[in-house]
């Protein structure tokens, strides 16, 4: 009699599903739905952009055409009149920015390492509140407090300094320059500036500090070494976010000078070369249909210079971070 043997039946084990837990669950439609938003959030600018460029090149075409008499005496052709208000927009910038950076990283050294705490957090909260004013309150408080302040300064820099071209000739009655201008646009910079150029000092790695602090080095020569290097792409992204806000100031800047489309450097005089910006905000109620589409293009203009800037200042940042 023989024994079958029975084989053995080979139960094929599968592996438990995975268990997630509700807190992950919770985690995962977070960020789905946070980058959704980010998404469409970066995509609304996008779209607010590309709309505001097609409506100033349709709606200003024309205006790169337009007859002589409508740009007036100071220029017979667009390029002729967008020239002059481009320079007269660089020149007030450059200005604002020539006294407003020295200022800001000075203000934000002064309050991220040299102030106790103290007070640097309430200067630094004075500064942030700057940048809440309007700009129409900078206008008024430049054209009827400043400017006449300071006559009695712009006149002691014609009779001393008067030798150097841009302080010379008539200096204006009323003291309404485009110096007084520049001022006002500093003033108005300053807090966006200062903020980042404190932002990115404060995140200067500790470790880099103590180092140098402890190889002998003074506290300047800290932050000359160790700070500046380290923050240099953030003070020129504040630099150039500083310049926009200068660039496209309206205004502070008609309110502060009465300017028309001119070429001169002369700081002093009541001969003040006028901003595209200042320019539209003084003759956008134009009654004739072709002075606004001029207005139209100059702003076409500017928006693009701006880009340009900001292109340039990207480029900037981003060679100065490879380099450190």
């Amino acid at each position: 009699m023989s024994v079958t043997k029975e084989r053995p039946v080979l139960v094929e084990r599968t592996a438990p599903d995975p268990v997630v837990e509700p807190s992950t669950r919770r985690h995962a439609v977070g960020d789905s739905v946070f980058s959704t938003i980010a998404l469409a959030a970066g995509l609304t600018i996008l779209i607010a952009l590309v709309a505001v460029f097609i409506f100033l090149l349709t709606q200003g075409a024309r205006g790169f055409t337009a007859d002589a008499d409508v740009f007036g005496p100071a220029a017979t052709d667009f390029p002729t009149y967008a020239g002059k208000l481009l320079f007269g927009t660089v020149l007030a910038a450059l200005l604002a920015m020539i006294i407003a950076v020295p200022f800001a990283i000075s203000m934000a050294l002064f309050i991220s390492h040299y102030a106790p705490r103290r007070l640097a957090v309430p200067v630094a909260y004075v500064i942030d509140i700057l940048a809440a004013v309007p700009s129409v309150v900078y206008g008024l408080w430049g054209a009827r407090t400043l400017a006449p302040a300071s006559h009695g300064l712009q006149t002691w820099l014609n009779n001393h300094v008067g030798w150097i071209p841009i302080f010379g000739g008539q200096v204006s009655a009323t003291g309404r320059t485009i110096l007084v201008a520049a001022l006002v646009l500093a003033i108005m910079v300053l807090p966006i500036t200062t903020a980042i150029c404190r932002e990115v000092f404060q995140r200067t790695p500790g470790l880099l500090e103590e180092a140098a602090l402890g190889l002998g080095a003074t506290r300047w020569e800290m932050i000359k070494y160790s700070v500046f290097p380290h923050a240099r792409s953030g003070m020129v992204a504040a630099t150039m976010l500083g310049l926009g806000r200068a660039l496209g100031e309206t205004m502070a800047v008609a309110m502060v000078m009465s300017a028309g489309p001119q070429l001169t450097f002369r700081l002093l005089t009541s001969n003040n070369p006028a901003t595209i910006a200042s320019n539209i905000a003084a003759k956008y109620q134009a009654e004739d249909v072709r002075i606004q589409v001029v207005l139209i293009a100059t702003g076409l203009v500017l928006l693009v210079f701006t880009f340009l800037v900001n292109f340039v200042a990207r480029a900037i940042v981003a060679r100065s971070e490879r380099r450190f």
